[in-house]
C-alpha cells in the first residue's frame, strides 16, 4: 500500500489511544469497585459496558485469590501486549 507517512501515524495513533482508553477505562472501573461498589449512574454504566466483554473472558480463567480478583490485571498487561504487537505490525508493514 502506498500511504502516506501522515496518514500511517494517524492510524498507528488511533491505534495507541483506543488500546489506552481501554486500559484507562479498565482502572476506572477497579477504582468504582473499591470506591462506590453499587454505584449505578451513567458514567459506571458506560465503564461497565465498555470493559465487560474483556474482563468477562479473564474472569473465566482461575485468577481469584481469596477476595482478591487479578483479572483486571491480567487484561491491563494482555491489552498492552496486544497494542504494542498491533503498533509493531502496522510500523512493519508501512
Amino acid at each position: 500500500m502506498n500511504l502516506s507517512l501522515q496518514t500511517v501515524a494517524i492510524l498507528e495513533n488511533t491505534v495507541d489511544l483506543f488500546f489506552r482508553a481501554l486500559g484507562f477505562l479498565i482502572v476506572l472501573r477497579m477504582l468504582l469497585s473499591w470506591l462506590a461498589p453499587g454505584a449505578r449512574g451513567q458514567l459506571s454504566f458506560f465503564i461497565f459496558s465498555a470493559t465487560e466483554p474483556i474482563l468477562a473472558f479473564f474472569r473465566r480463567l482461575p485468577l481469584r485469590v481469596g477476595f482478591f480478583d487479578f483479572s483486571p490485571l491480567i487484561a491491563l498487561l494482555a491489552l498492552d501486549f496486544v497494542r504494542q504487537i498491533l503498533l509493531r505490525i502496522l510500523f512493519a508493514i508501512f
